[in-house]
């Protein structure tokens, strides 16, 4: 994966990174952003971070945080929020961590008084009772998705401050899906709705 050392005379674009034109460039990062300084890729990727926010509990060192900011990357997700505790394994993030922004509130108490300052409506994703299914709600263009934790899903407190609570349809034997999957499929159902096509 990647690209040997560059070829030819060096750009004079100060976008581009001395180490990686003489190096080589190994990161799996799509081809426009190729030997660009990590600065230089997330400075573009702010020019046009879609309006909707990600969180997720992490009660329990969740090892889906890292696929979930990984997803949130690709989708080009605003923000990525943990609640609760602030240390989680990166190793599922493959480094997506470096150009994603991401902020951590200890308690959901806290998550909500963000939402409340940007006026960011939360919508739980949960298939809990009297939940509405995703396939057939239309998703705030600016929202804030919410997920539980692996196993017990949003907390207590999470349910009740959302305003919104949607389940994604299951049609085999397991009760839920993994976290990092169902943030997935609600991040692509926000892109579906709103996203226009990705850059060439």
């Amino acid at each position: 994966m990647g690209v040997g050392p560059w070829q030819g005379p060096w750009p004079e674009d100060p976008r581009y990174d001395p180490e990686l034109l003489a190096h080589g460039d190994r990161r799996n990062v799509v081809d426009r952003y190729r030997y660009w300084r990590v600065e230089a890729v997330v400075a573009d990727l702010d020019r046009r971070r879609h309006p909707f926010h990600v969180a997720i509990e992490n009660w329990a060192h969740d090892l889906n945080i890292g696929t979930v900011v990984r997803t949130a990357n690709a989708f080009l997700a605003e923000e990525v929020h943990v609640v609760g505790r602030r240390r989680w394994n990166r190793r599922g993030a493959m480094v997506t961590d470096r150009y994603q922004h991401l902020r951590h509130h200890a308690t959901v108490d806290d998550l909500l008084s963000f939402c409340r300052g940007r006026d960011l409506p939360v919508v739980g994703v949960d298939n809990l009772p009297g939940s509405v299914p995703l396939e057939t709600v239309a998703l705030p263009r600016r929202c804030l998705l919410l997920f539980g934790q692996e196993g017990p899903g949003l907390s207590p407190a999470a349910r009740e401050a959302a305003a919104l609570v949607v389940s994604i349809a299951q049609y085999g034997s397991t009760r839920s899906l993994n976290a990092g999957v169902a943030a997935g499929i609600a991040m692509h159902a926000w892109v579906r709705a709103h996203a226009g096509p990705p850059p060439g």
